[in-house]
């Protein structure tokens, strides 16, 4: 599947929204992925996430991990069609972590999948735990890169694997235009209102 089409699928489904956003990063930016919108329908889900598991077919995966919420439905679905366990971790008061019984036993192959990655803070924060419980990394997958291929992540052994990969112009707030110009930050997503 081709850049092309994969910016089709979020304008088609309405995902690639244009206005200010506050990112979950704490970065600025005039767009954001919502990729809930996208995968709420099955076939784009199964597309989208059939490229990661291709990539990782080979590599026999465990279990797949994903930090909530937004990585949850792309692990899923990329678990299923890998055929092999899915597990989230979540933050409690701020820290992420695993719970409800997930664990990951020591030298089992994982699989990190996200939605969409601009810092990939969420993302080291898994790659974190999966050391921590002396997983085997096995990679690192998203459907969005917005840094365009430039965010690296700490003891991973492999370049991010992403289905849809660009440059979206972020800022910090105190350098943003659309926040000189007085337009007010709307956070979607997860961790937003919206």
């Amino acid at each position: 599947m081709n850049s092309d089409r994969v910016l089709a699928i979020f304008k088609e489904t309405g995902a690639l929204l244009e206005g200010h956003f506050l990112l979950t990063s704490g970065l600025h930016s005039n767009q954001y992925f919502q990729c809930a919108k996208v995968l709420q329908h099955p076939a784009h889900c199964g597309a989208l996430c059939g490229v990661i598991a291709e990539q990782f077919r080979a590599r026999a995966v465990d279990v797949v991990i994903a930090p909530a919420l937004g990585g949850i439905v792309v692990g899923q679905e990329v678990g299923r069609q890998l055929g092999v366990r899915t597990i989230f971790a979540e933050r409690k008061e701020g820290v992420m972590q695993l719970r409800r019984g997930f664990a990951i036993a020591a030298g089992e192959k994982v699989l990190v999948c996200e939605d969409v990655v601009t810092t990939g803070g969420s993302v080291q924060e898994v790659i974190n735990i999966v050391h921590e419980r002396h997983g085997v990394l096995a990679g690192v997958a998203c459907i969005v890169d917005r840094s365009g291929g430039t965010v690296r992540f700490e003891r991973a052994p492999d370049p991010l694997v992403a289905v849809l990969r660009m440059h979206a112009v972020t800022y910090t707030p105190v350098e943003c235009p659309l926040c000189a110009e007085g337009i007010p930050a709307v956070k979607p997503g997860s961790r937003g209102s919206a």
